[in-house]
C-alpha cells in the first residue's frame, strides 16, 4: 500500500472542513464555506493562501489564469465545491493545478445536501 501523503496535515484540514459543514449545513454559496474555512485555518495557525493566482503563459503571452481556492502550508491544493457529487471536470481542474505547480496532493471537497465529501488526488 502506498504511503499517505501529508497524513497529519490532511487529517487536520478535513476535520476543519467537517467543522464548517456541521455548523453551517448545506445550502450556502461556495464563498461562504471558503470564508468559514479560512477563519478556522487562521484560528489553528495553519499557513495558507486563498484564491492564489497563477498566470498561464506561452511564449511570453498570457493564455489564461488559475485561481486555486486554497494552498495549505505550501503543500496541499484544496478546491471547494457546492455540488451533488464529484464531477470529472472538477477532478481534471485540480489535476491541472497540481501538475502546473508541481504539488503532490490535492483535496477536492464537495459540500452536498446529504454530506461533506472529499477526495484526495495525487499528482
Amino acid at each position: 500500500m502506498a504511503e499517505l501523503i501529508y497524513p497529519q496535515l490532511s487529517y487536520e484540514v478535513i476535520g476543519l472542513l467537517y467543522d464548517v459543514y456541521n455548523e453551517l449545513g448545506f445550502g450556502h454559496k461556495e464563498k461562504i464555506y471558503q470564508k468559514a474555512f479560512e477563519q478556522l485555518l487562521a484560528k489553528k495557525n495553519i499557513r495558507f493562501s486563498r484564491e492564489a493566482y497563477f498566470p498561464i503563459e506561452f511564449q511570453g503571452k498570457l493564455l489564461s489564469k488559475y485561481f486555486f481556492d486554497f494552498i495549505i502550508d505550501n503543500k496541499i491544493v484544496l478546491e471547494l465545491k457546492v455540488a451533488k457529487d464529484f464531477y470529472e471536470q472538477d477532478i481534471n481542474q485540480l489535476l491541472s493545478y497540481l501538475k502546473y505547480k508541481k504539488y503532490r496532493l490535492g483535496i477536492l471537497v464537495v459540500f452536498s445536501k446529504e454530506e461533506l465529501k472529499y477526495r484526495r488526488i495525487v499528482n
